[in-house]
């Protein structure tokens, strides 16, 4: 039996957290160890847990997602990020990925 997916998801809406967990705990390989309302307690789970995927929000109080990826990619560089947005903004796009994201929905 193949590990399962550590994930921390990280958003300021606890309904987004919420959905977001029901998604992804429904796949059988998949397990959602910690979930962060602001930037800076996503950093801290990040770097104290160090899951296999941050889903990490763009905007965000405390610390905005860029600067979440940078931060955590610096403490957990094994943690793979992918930023979720309802932004089409390229420059944000650009800068999540410059920052070390590993994607973006």
């Amino acid at each position: 039996m193949m590990p399962r997916v550590r994930i921390l998801i990280a958003d300021d809406h606890p309904a987004v957290r919420a959905g977001t967990r029901r998604i992804l705990e429904g796949e059988s390989d998949f397990e959602v160890v910690a979930e962060a309302g602001d930037g800076k307690e996503a950093v801290v789970l990040s770097s104290t847990l160090k899951p296999d995927i941050a889903v990490v929000d763009i905007a965000m109080p405390e610390m905005d997602g860029i600067e979440v990826t940078r931060q955590i990619k610096g403490l957990a560089p094994t943690t793979a990020v992918l930023i979720l947005t309802v932004m089409d903004d390229a420059e944000f796009v650009a800068s999540a990925l410059e920052a070390g994201a590993a994607g973006y929905l």
